[in-house]
């Protein structure tokens, strides 16, 4: 395992309200566009597993992905029965080796995780490969202006990447708006199929 920066946050993710907020919402959406009952669902980047931890319920199983041990411990401190998380980085090492990512999944679920990604489009390839091809991604973010700017995306940005790496039927949307004083940062959602 690796350290990872964002392991600092682990212990006090769960108690930010803002964080517990953004997984409520995009839970939310999430039900708007997919069923979840029975689903095999990938959360990739799920952090404490706040996303994972409202979806267990209505779901088969979840295979919950973050890069930082720390957040990772959070999520396994939850007990949830039907979620085996991974401390691990996404490679294509890891999918050729690990039992729990052998199997395709039905749903592939990213929350505020893909902008802070060193290779975004290389990811993408990976996810797709984890996806049965009647199977939906889908992704949140902050909407961005420009392609410069740190820590979001435009919708074009996001429309190709997705595109390069062979996703179909894409749909982008600004579904919820987090205020986060002094300025709202608008959340961007895209969805597309294997």
């Amino acid at each position: 395992m690796t350290i990872n920066e964002w392991d600092d946050y682990a212990d006090e993710w769960d108690s930010n309200i803002s964080t517990s907020v953004y997984a409520d919402n995009a839970f939310r959406e999430l039900n708007k566009i997919v069923k979840l009952e029975g689903q095999r669902v990938f959360d990739f980047g799920c952090g404490t597993g706040l996303l994972s931890e409202r979806l267990s319920p209505h779901v088969q199983e979840i295979v919950a992905l973050d890069g930082s041990a720390k957040m990772i411990d959070q999520l396994a401190l939850k007990a949830l029965p039907n979620v085996f998380p991974i401390a691990e980085f996404l490679t294509k090492n890891l999918i050729e080796n690990n039992q729990l990512l052998r199997t395709k999944f039905d749903l592939i679920v990213a929350s505020s995780v893909c902008a802070f990604l060193p290779d975004y489009e290389d990811s993408l390839s990976l996810i797709r490969s984890l996806l049965k091809p009647d199977g939906v991604y889908v992704q949140w973010d902050w909407l961005s202006a420009d392609k410069n700017s740190e820590g979001g995306f435009t919708e074009e940005w996001v429309r190709q990447a997705l595109s390069r790496a062979n996703f179909n039927n894409m749909s982008l949307s600004q579904p919820f708006v987090m205020d986060s004083p002094p300025d709202s940062l608008t959340v961007l959602m895209a969805a597309a199929e294997g």
